[in-house]
């Protein structure tokens, strides 16, 4: 495995109390969720007729976005439905300052479905780099949270990924792409990975495809064509955990390119080598 990019100065302490904070925001958002959680709620389509938004959605998001702008005036926050505060552009979101990015409500389709694989996310980015991250899954009473530097929880226990050593022996997971014709479809890794692992799976939440990394139920995650808000939160609890979150070629993890690959770290390199081989064979883009 490969990073790239110095580590940027950092204060634990301040990081500990942005987790504390995020983790009562993410609380109390998830109750706003279950209101609508097996109600069949109405739905609104965004570009593709399968990318849903619902009220709760809006809701969530509304009450995460206020909450943090009163906690952390200075800081940038941007979230999945149009929510921008704060100081943007390339120097607010891709260095030299602090970015939060919310998801309030990942995982649309399985909540509009009455499935209780949904979540909230809040990701805090500090100079480009995921430092903090927490998922609620209040329909599964579960509660993840991790500070890069300091350790990763479910439920306020510390977690750490499995040992599996091959790819062979993983379970693992991805998701698919909103759009019907994607540039960049996974499909072909996808059907490689039916044979080479030992078992797939598709969740539909990305936030918690990456805590199940974290915490060893699943041994890697690979995704393309996402947003920050749904992959900077987990991607700070999977390294937080001693797990592996970086780009698909192994280089620093920057979820303003939509692409991740989380693994346990025993298997990242050779997950690396197989989908790079894929994509490269399949005449698809790498990274």
């Amino acid at each position: 495995m490969s990073t790239d990019g110095p580590l940027p100065r950092i204060n634990l302490d301040d990081l500990e109390h942005a987790r504390a904070v995020a983790e009562t925001v993410a609380r109390d958002a998830g109750r706003i969720l279950l209101e609508g959680w097996g109600t069949q709620p109405a739905v609104e389509f965004k570009a593709e007729d399968i990318d849903l938004v619902t009220e709760y959605d809006r809701r969530s998001e509304a009450l995460i976005v206020s909450r943090l702008a009163a906690e952390f005036p200075g800081d940038t926050i941007v979230g999945e439905e149009g929510s921008q505060v704060g100081p943007l552009g390339a120097a607010g979101r891709r260095g030299g300052g602090r970015v939060w990015y919310v998801d309030p409500l990942d995982g649309t389709t399985n909540f509009s479905h009455g499935f209780p694989l949904f979540s909230v996310s809040i990701g805090l980015a500090v100079d480009g780099q995921a430092q903090v991250g927490v998922v609620e899954a209040p329909a599964v009473g579960w509660s993840f949270s991790g500070v890069v530097g300091g350790a990763a929880r479910w439920n306020n226990k510390i977690i750490s990924p499995s040992r599996t050593g091959e790819i062979k022996r993983a379970l693992v997971v991805t998701g698919f792409p909103y759009a019907r014709n994607p540039a960049q479809s996974n499909l072909a890794e996808w059907a490689a990975l039916v044979a080479a692992a030992q078992g797939t799976r598709r969740l539909g939440s990305a936030a918690l495809d990456l805590c199940f990394v974290a915490c060893g139920w699943l041994d890697a995650y690979w995704e393309r064509m996402l947003h920050p808000w749904d992959l900077v939160a987990g991607a700070a609890i999977v390294n937080a955990a001693g797990g592996c979150a970086t780009e698909m070629d192994g280089t620093t993890f920057d979820g303003e390119t939509g692409r991740v690959l989380a693994t346990n770290g025993i298997i990242h390199d050779p997950m690396i080598a197989l989908l790079r081989q894929v994509a490269l064979s399949s005449g698809g883009a790498w990274p």
